[in-house]
Parts: structure tokens; sequence; C-alpha cells
């Protein structure tokens, strides 16, 4: 009964502390640094509360799917707004490329001649 017991326990355990099988939710650490059109640095900002660069956590579970998340987060639908990014990212606290080797992921980005420098 006793081993019973333990078993649930471990499964609970398991169960309820996702970070144990699903990844831990800060393995995949996305930092943003923006260049804003003249004049729209405060909207620009905005979602790094006011300041120019921050990191955000992604849910990652393997780096290649923190790597496609670094990458996702060059898209940029504020054209009038937000001049450029770059996109830098740690995988488990080590420092990750592009699958090309760039440190900087919008380099990779495919719509980045379409999204980066259309300031009016």
């Amino acid at each position: 009964m006793k081993k019973i017991a333990l078993i649930i326990t471990a499964a609970a355990i398991f169960f309820f502390n996702g970070t144990v099988m699903a990844g831990d939710k800060t393995d995949c650490a996305v930092h943003y640094t923006r260049t804003a059109c003249a004049g729209q640095e405060t909207i620009s900002y905005k979602k790094c509360d006011g300041e120019q660069s921050c990191t955000k956590y992604k849910p990652a579970d393997s780096l290649a799917a923190c790597q496609a998340a670094a990458l996702k987060s060059c898209k940029n639908k504020r054209l009038d707004i937000t001049k450029m990014k770059v996109i830098t990212a740690k995988y488990k606290g080590q420092p990750i490329k592009t699958t090309t080797g760039k440190d900087d992921f919008c380099l990779d980005y495919p719509d980045k001649d379409t999204e980066f420098n259309k300031c009016p």
C-alpha cells in the first residue's frame, strides 16, 4: 500500500509540475531591441514597458522550438512605428544562433525586406 501511495504522490508531482514534463517556461529567453521610427519611441517601446530592450520568455521544449519562437518574434506589423528589431535568444541560459549561424534572428527573417525600414 505504501508503494502505491508513493507512486501516486510521484505521479501527482510530475503532473502538476509542468517543468518536468514540458520543459521549464523560462528555458527560452528572447531578447528584443527595437529601433523606433522618428517620434514613435513611446509607442514602439511600449511592448517592453517603455524600454528599448527587454527579454520575454517563450514556451519551447527544445532548442529548435526556441529558435522558431525567436524568428517569429521578428514579425513587425507596425511598419510606421517600429523601424526594425534585433532579436537574440538563449535556450536554457546559453546563447543560441539561427539555423544559419547568426546571432540576430531578424537577419534570417524572411519578411525583413517588407517589414523593416518602412518608416514614413
